[in-house]
């Protein structure tokens, strides 16, 4: 029994770790097209951690449109979506202190 268990957690592992591998090939790509669009993230759809640090993953936005969090777009569409670039959202959120 003991040994079916040790089997299927290394397989889950060897699993895991091909998707990983996997998704942070794709994100890799993604930054050659995307670009990250400050301000334009509707509540709980943002696309990771946020400027200030509150929290480090997608999804947890809690209000639309808050300077520091963030969505993946098509480079060269963030200000036509009424969005700011990195630089601008930091510098946006220093005024406000």
């Amino acid at each position: 029994m003991q040994t079916k268990q040790i089997l299927s957690s290394a397989l889950a592992a060897a699993l895991s770790l091909g998707l990983a591998q996997a998704a942070s090939a794709h994100d890799a790509k993604d930054t050659k097209t995307k670009e990250k669009c400050y301000g334009i993230a509707k509540a709980g759809q943002n696309d990771c951690s946020n400027l200030s640090g509150s929290h480090s993953c997608a999804g947890l936005a809690k209000a639309d449109n808050v300077t520091e969090e963030w969505n993946y777009v098509d480079k060269g569409s963030c200000k036509a979506k009424g969005g700011m670039s990195t630089d601008e959202a930091k510098a946006k959120l220093k005024a406000k202190k």
